[in-house]
């Protein structure tokens, strides 16, 4: 009888090691696609008008594509999740930087580029402003932190090794994220907050008045992993950053996330001369009757996003007068030269506003359907439907969008809100949607007093 247990067991063991399948780096390229897990950040992987994105994941398709692999992502829950789905055999490689731990060497390899981190004091960085320079001077400032977070946590026990004496300000409250917090310290409503340094990194090409540079915590080393069953995928992952590290391309992402000013050249409206806003203004009228929205709101998207330059070009790749993505424009049959055109720039963005527009015509009011379309024209509709769904769950109309579903676009950068299950596309640097809409609106109000 213990004998027969024993075969069962033991059969039982090869059934669950047959169907955890580790694959080595050339069973992944006889299959001919490499699996990702990663988390939704605003470094690590995101969607933004429609387009996948993230530090991360340009570094991981750019080493799928030059093995001839498709690149496919799949999205853990929390940090603990990912070695977890790792080790399940979900999928080849962690696609974020885990800490690099004793008891995490035993289950897995670490591989690609090893960066080391920190926490960060964030502080404002103008002529009037005093820079701290040492964690001791901290004692006597208010700092602002999200509750019950690490940097909540890290701020106590930097508190307790000082002896006491920083005021912590615990900010419980839902609404504001991180990132709000930064945006408070860049626009002198608080003093200091605590950040993660690459998050803290990439917010400064949005607020270039924040000194990232004080350091509040130990520094830990992190990088990519893979399981132990995978010697020849981390080797080659190794070689691929090894070989690339200090090419164009490799330097042209860094700088494209960490680097490169996400702020337009000027935020003053054009004046406005004997009527005329633009030097576009004809194609913005005779395109606006497509949509049958007044001219004004057209125009004032295209200043919003390129400020009326045809070369224009975001740091995400949108480019023309209209800031068209270059999948969008293939996806309505539009070259490169089309985007770059101004008249078919204008067409193109007049057509998309259109088929955004269909996606919300459940919504009667139709001033309000100009305000969901906008948003989905920055942001992608996708994240203005998760913006509903969330509204809807807490109570808010998810057919009004001021102080409705605005509020839970912006609440799109929270882990809390944009790992909700009713969230399908993830994380959103939402602040930047909720002030897309509000300018264009008021801009184009203002255009309508000042043009025929």
């Amino acid at each position: 009888m213990a004998a027969c247990q024993n075969k069962q067991a033991e059969k039982k063991d090869q059934q669950q090691e047959e169907e955890t399948s580790f694959s080595d780096f050339d069973q992944i390229k006889a299959q001919g696609e490499i699996t990702a897990i990663t988390l939704y950040s605003s470094v690590s992987y995101f969607q933004y008008k429609m387009q996948p994105m993230g530090y991360e994941y340009e570094m991981m398709q750019d080493f799928a594509d030059s093995h001839g692999l498709k690149l496919n992502v799949k999205v853990a829950e929390n940090p603990t999740k990912l070695t977890e789905m790792l080790l399940n055999g979900e999928g080849d490689v962690v696609m974020y930087n885990i800490p690099v731990t004793n008891q995490l060497k035993n289950k897995v390899i670490y591989c690609g580029r090893e960066i080391v981190t920190s926490q960060v004091l964030v502080q404002r960085n103008e002529k009037k402003d005093t820079l701290l320079k040492d964690v001791t001077e901290l004692i006597g400032k208010e700092v602002y932190v999200k509750h019950d977070t690490k940097h909540h946590e890290r701020l106590k026990n930097l508190n307790s090794e000082l002896g006491g004496g920083i005021i912590i300000k615990d900010v419980e409250k839902d609404t504001i994220t991180t990132e709000d917090l930064i945006e408070m310290v860049s626009l002198g409503q608080i003093k200091y907050t605590v950040s993660d340094d690459l998050i803290a990194r990439l917010n400064k090409t949005y607020y270039k008045n924040i000194d990232v540079d004080l350091k509040v915590s130990f520094p830990q080393r992190s990088s990519w992993a893979v399981s132990k069953n995978s010697p020849v995928l981390a080797d080659s992952i190794n070689s691929w950053f090894e070989k690339n590290k200090n090419t164009t391309r490799y330097k042209a992402i860094v700088k494209r996330y960490f680097e490169l000013s996400k702020l337009p050249d000027d935020y003053e409206v054009l004046p406005i001369l004997n009527g005329m806003i633009s030097p576009f203004d004809k194609y913005f009228k005779k395109y606006a009757s497509n949509l049958g929205w007044e001219w004004q709101l057209i125009a004032s998207i295209g200043y919003q996003e390129s400020r009326f330059k045809p070369q224009a070009a975001s740091w995400a790749g949108a480019e023309g007068v209209m800031g068209i993505m270059p999948r969008t424009a293939k996806g309505i049959g539009m070259s490169r030269q089309d985007v770059l055109n101004p008249e078919t720039s204008i067409k193109g963005g007049v057509e998309i506003l259109k088929r955004f527009r269909n996606g919300f015509s459940e919504i009667t009011d139709p001033e309000e359907v100009v305000k969901f379309t906008l948003a989905a024209y920055n942001a992608g509709i996708g994240h203005v439907y998760d913006a509903q769904r969330l509204a809807e769950k807490y109570g808010k109309n998810p057919k009004i969008w001021n102080d409705n579903v605005e509020e839970f676009i912006k609440l799109k950068s929270d882990p809390k809100y944009y790992n909700d299950p009713v969230c399908k596309h993830g994380y959103l640097r939402g602040t930047e949607t909720y002030k897309y809409v509000r300018e264009v609106v008021d801009r184009y109000k203002y255009y309508k007093t000042k043009s025929s």
